[in-house]
């Protein structure tokens, strides 16, 4: 089907269009933000109907436009009384025909589904990695080590004169850690050794301040400070303060 007016998909799965698209489109002579308020008097509202928010207009300054449901832009297309509007009306009937077709069902329940096994396994990684943790194992370099400050990557890099993405990308190809999902996991075997410390935190959604996803916040105990230090000096790479020391 062509596309005859950009369609919005918006998070919760639904289907949505522009107001000043739908607007430009019907061609109609009165400006926007005089001719949508005349609109909604007709029985529309907003939040259920439709959502306000600022895009960027072609001078550059944000303009108001709104996000409005299908049934609304049926409704404001038949209201103009207008070729046009006979003709955006009937799109979106067939727009909505396609949408609520059994493949296109099945397609974004099969989508759902992915990414609902996706946030599983991450939820998964954390948590093994936490339980890891929870449960080092009792040696030498347990007793020795008394502080208890954590690090973050981006400390232990610059001591390496790294970027904190560098130095994740190197403990990748060390096969310490692994990504998943835009996060770093250590590998099962470093679980329970007591180099790191990990806490989930909620994160609001920028699109949707009221939904959080939740990442990963992990730090490395002096323990696995040490065992870096020992990995990428075997690897060869030394701290700055001994590349100086070796130059002199």
């Amino acid at each position: 089907m062509n596309d005859l007016l950009p369609i919005i998909n918006q998070d919760d799965g639904r289907i949505a269009v522009s107001g000043r698209t739908l607007h430009e489109f019907l061609e109609v002579k009165t400006a926007y933000k005089d001719w949508f308020p005349r609109m909604t008097e007709y029985g529309f509202t907003e939040g259920q109907d439709f959502c306000s928010f600022l895009s960027e207009s072609t001078g550059g300054r944000p303009a108001t436009d709104h996000v409005l449901t299908l049934d609304m832009a049926k409704e404001l297309s038949m209201i103009q009384r207008t070729e046009r509007g006979k003709q955006a009306r009937q799109y979106f009937i067939a727009v909505e025909k396609e949408y609520n077709s059994p493949e296109k069902i099945m397609a974004r329940a099969l989508q759902f589904a992915k990414e609902e096994l996706a946030t599983l396994r991450i939820h998964s990684d954390q948590q093994a990695q936490i339980i890891g943790e929870l449960q080092p194992k009792a040696d030498y370099t347990d007793r020795i080590l008394k502080s208890k400050s954590l690090v973050t990557i981006g400390q232990i890099a610059k001591d390496y004169g790294k970027s904190a993405r560098a130095m994740n990308a190197l403990l990748h190809e060390l096969k310490v850690q692994y990504k998943q999902s835009g996060q770093w996991f250590l590998y099962a075997c470093y679980h329970d050794k007591g180099y790191t410390h990990s806490e989930t935190i909620e994160i609001p959604h920028k699109s949707d301040p009221a939904k959080t996803f939740v990442r990963m916040n992990t730090k490395w105990t002096q323990k696995g400070r040490l065992f870096l230090y020992k990995l990428l000096k075997d690897a060869g790479y030394l701290p700055l303060i001994e590349q100086v020391d070796e130059a002199m």
